[in-house]
């Protein structure tokens, strides 16, 4: 089916929960005007639509192609690419001042999802080009910054970041590859790296990667890597293309899903180049064996971004699973009727369905939120509310990439499963779905990983403190359901009943946690990391949810008919009513966590 943009649902999100309105008010957004982010969503919404998503289908079926040392996109994706380049959609949140047009990041979050769910396969080269200019900006020299950043911003050039190894994936601290430092300044890279999306391609005139790599003195371990900028083509001042530089595509990778998206193995140093022996020419970042710190910073913007695929890739699966449900005659209805009915009549198949519409609007509004917390912690124009936006933008981070990923890979399954044996055959389009999907959990970094720093950097660093002030929240809009006395009651009472209980439950939880690492159980504390982390993300979600139920009530009291409004409220009666009890289970889990640990059998590993 053809992908339409939510519009509806994100202008929805991005006023009732994300408070765009106090977005705009910040210091920085003066030129962005309402009328201005909903023409912003209408041209986005038309281009995705038209030039991107039927890319899909295309890029699953005909994958990149790798021939000589040189990939060749899937029919269609270059030309596309030149049009998301003219349309200036990389640059849409990028600060004014290295050359973006400075939107909000929560405009940029919806733009951002919308593009994935067209097409996650192509979105994923903006997504790591987006990653390298924010890098660069932040760490780069001012040459860096002005040689490098204008033709990503432009679309010109796009960019990677190049971290694992055939020995070293999670665990950086194992690479290998080498960087010699040259007389002028410049080093030489060699050394092999894998998994390496958009590593090569035809789509832009050149590629920007930068690589993780060690000095010959350098420290062991994590301590002792480098960061460097290390181009396909060397470029000069005026930012022409030079010479080929040493590194090489030596095959691409055959995966279950998104096979669209080119996922390279690199060389470099192989000797092809253009630039003589000894290696690729590469150009420090930074300084030397900071580079993890500093590769972080465009890890940390792919993790949050990875989420909002996970938002993307669920949205896709939904919109097919309900348009098949409502098309897919078959069987009478329970209440009787004179012949056979749609599937969507049927109590499973609407269960099916809600759950998948309450994961991923849930997920919306949860990663819409993060993104205003990150508007708020660079624009605010107090110190103290800048920090206060800055902890709860990273505390909301791990559960976005965590929470979002994991459950586009249960809306996706659930897709097929509406689909019955048809979402078995490829020519539905649901498999894909759940193909692409498979990946997210495991991209920048696992959901285990997501779960270790959830809680080692967040629940334990601050004590707990913003996860317990997220709760008090929870139950603030508790106290606002129940005193709901209009025709909606009956269904915010049970909102708020279940809520409550799973507020309740993720706060105890965090105290489980808090407790066993005080009593120096920690093994305990960090069996419960990946339940705890998505007990988070389903209160959290249910809590959006929950928020959005108050606010269709009252635009349903205040006398509107769009039925908008009461599908709101069924979608978070259904998230209540079949997700969020998990959370009690969960708590469950994280109390058991160091029992499971002491009787964990060793046999398993």
């Amino acid at each position: 089916m053809n992908y339409r943009a939510p519009i509806q649902d994100i202008r929805y999100v991005l006023r009732e929960l994300a408070d765009l309105p106090g977005v705009l008010a910040l210091p920085g957004f003066e030129e962005v005007s309402d009328d201005l982010v909903d023409a912003v969503l209408e041209e986005n919404a038309r281009f995705v639509e038209q030039e991107i998503a039927p890319l899909n289908t295309e890029g699953d079926r005909h994958p990149a192609t790798w021939q000589d040392g040189e990939v060749r996109s899937s029919p269609g994706y270059k030309a596309a690419f030149q049009a998301f380049a003219q349309g200036g959609w990389q640059g849409l949140q990028h600060e004014t001042d290295i050359g973006g047009q400075g939107l909000p990041r929560l405009v940029g979050a919806s733009v951002t999802e919308n593009l994935n769910a067209a097409c996650l396969s192509f979105s994923l080269c903006p997504l790591l080009t987006d990653g390298v200019i924010e890098a660069l900006s932040l760490v780069g020299t001012p040459e860096q910054r002005a040689l490098y950043i204008p033709p990503l911003l432009d679309g010109r050039w796009t960019g990677t970041m190049n971290l694992t190894e055939p020995q070293a994936g999670s665990d950086l601290a194992l690479l290998k590859s080498r960087a010699e430092r040259q007389d002028d300044g410049s080093y030489r890279i060699t050394g092999q790296k894998i998994f390496i999306t958009y590593g090569d391609h035809d789509m832009a005139e050149n590629i920007i990667h930068l690589v993780l790599a060690r000095t010959p003195q350098a420290p062991k371990g994590v301590k002792g890597i480098s960061l460097f900028i290390v181009p396909k083509f060397l470029a000069s001042e005026d930012g022409a293309a030079g010479p080929r530089n040493d590194v090489y595509c030596a095959s691409l990778e055959h995966k279950l899903g998104i096979h669209g998206s080119p996922t390279a193995v690199l060389l470099y140093g192989s000797g092809k180049g253009e630039v003589g022996e000894g290696g690729a020419v590469g150009y420090l970042i930074g300084e030397e064996n900071r580079g993890l710190e500093y590769m972080f910073i465009m890890m940390n913007a792919a993790r949050y971004a990875v989420g909002l695929q996970g938002v993307a890739v669920a949205e896709r699966a939904l919109q097919q699973a309900a348009a098949y449900a409502d098309e897919r005659v078959q069987g009478q209805a329970l209440e009787g009727s004179d012949g056979p009915v749609p599937i969507a009549r049927h109590p499973d198949v609407q269960r099916m369905l809600g759950i998948m519409r309450g994961l991923t609007e849930g997920a919306r509004a949860v990663a819409y939120v993060a993104a205003a917390h990150r508007d708020k912690a660079a624009h605010a124009p107090e110190p103290q509310a800048r920090a206060h936006h800055k902890a709860l933008y990273e505390y909301f981070v791990p559960i976005v990439k965590g929470f979002s990923t994991e459950s586009s890979v249960e809306v996706a399954s659930l897709g097929i499963q509406v689909h019955g044996g048809m979402g078995y055959i490829e020519e539905t389009g649901a498999a894909q779905h759940y193909r692409d999907a498979r990946i997210l959990p495991i991209y920048e970094g696992t959901t285990a990983i997501q779960a270790n720093d959830f809680i080692g950097r967040k629940i334990l660093r601050d004590g707990g403190a913003v996860a317990k002030a997220q709760v008090a929240g929870m139950l603030e809009t508790v106290a606002l359901l129940r005193a709901n006395d209009g025709p909606q009651t009956e269904a915010l009472a049970l909102i708020a009943a279940r809520l409550e209980a799973a507020a309740q439950a993720y706060e105890s939880s965090v105290d489980r946690i808090l407790g066993l690492a005080g009593a120096n159980k920690v093994r305990g504390a960090f069996m419960g990391s990946v339940p705890c982390l998505m007990q988070a993300g389903t209160v959290h979600a249910g809590w959006q949810l929950a928020r959005s139920a108050l606010a269709s009530a009252a635009a349903i009291e205040g006398g509107s008919s769009d039925t908008f409004h009461p599908a709101k409220i069924a979608t978070a009666v259904a998230y209540a009513v079949h997700v969020l009890p998990r959370a009690g289970a969960l708590a469950d889990a994280i109390a058991a966590g160091e029992l499971a640990d002491r009787h964990a059998n060793q046999s398993w590993i």
